[in-house]
């Protein structure tokens, strides 16, 4: 058995055991397997709260956020 033809065995008995874990998920089940860590914005106060730090470190006027701040990095 040559080189090339044990990598291609390998390969595509690689390729046939992943594809056994692929699964399709129905839209009502995916509930259960989200995780809250997985978040982009765990909570809606916490992404006011550094969108409010944000735009207070920011020292450019206008720039769509409802604050205008100093620019010095101050709280």
């Amino acid at each position: 058995m040559s080189l090339t033809s044990r990598k291609a065995k390998l390969a595509s008995l690689m390729l046939l055991a992943n594809l056994g874990g692929c699964a399709e998920v129905a839209p009502w089940e995916r509930g259960f397997l989200a995780k809250p860590q997985m978040a982009l914005q765990s909570t809606s106060m916490q992404s006011a709260i550094r969108a409010h730090t944000f735009s207070s470190r920011e020292a450019a006027a206008n720039s769509g956020s409802a604050g205008g701040g100093g620019g010095c990095g101050c709280y």
